[in-house]
């Protein structure tokens, strides 16, 4: 199984926001930075991004793979309405990073655990 690509296609499926293809990459009962969303509650949390960053794109800098886990380095380059992780973006544009790792069963994401880069966004503000 190559994790890589699912993740591609994963990261594909967001960029697109095809929502109903969502089930296909990750588990019902997904686990979030320890939270038990579930694949719904998921769903919502992505829709709400992109509601509140209306031009958000996935960017995939760097992947490593070691089954079951896939560690990435996501590239963001965007602009935020209002206010972002407590910071007042006010749509300005601006680039960030995250990296996340994520845990597969059963060729799907079954635990996601991300950090933003949160000194870079107060750099450019």
């Amino acid at each position: 199984m190559d994790l890589k690509q699912i993740y591609r296609d994963y990261i594909d499926c967001l960029n697109e926001q095809a929502w109903l293809r969502l089930g296909t990459f990750v588990a019902d009962d997904v686990i979030h930075n320890d939270n038990p969303l579930g694949l719904s509650g998921y769903r919502e949390m992505l829709k709400r991004d992109y509601a509140a960053i209306p031009d958000l794109r996935f960017n995939v800098e760097m992947m490593i793979s070691d089954y079951p886990y896939l560690g990435s380095r996501l590239r963001f380059n965007c602009s935020p309405i209002g206010v972002f992780l407590g910071l007042p973006v006010n749509g300005r544009r601006v680039s960030f990073h995250e990296n996340v790792f994520y845990q597969f069963g059963n060729n799907k994401i079954v635990r996601v655990r991300w950090i933003i880069d949160k000194a870079a966004l107060e750099a450019q503000l």
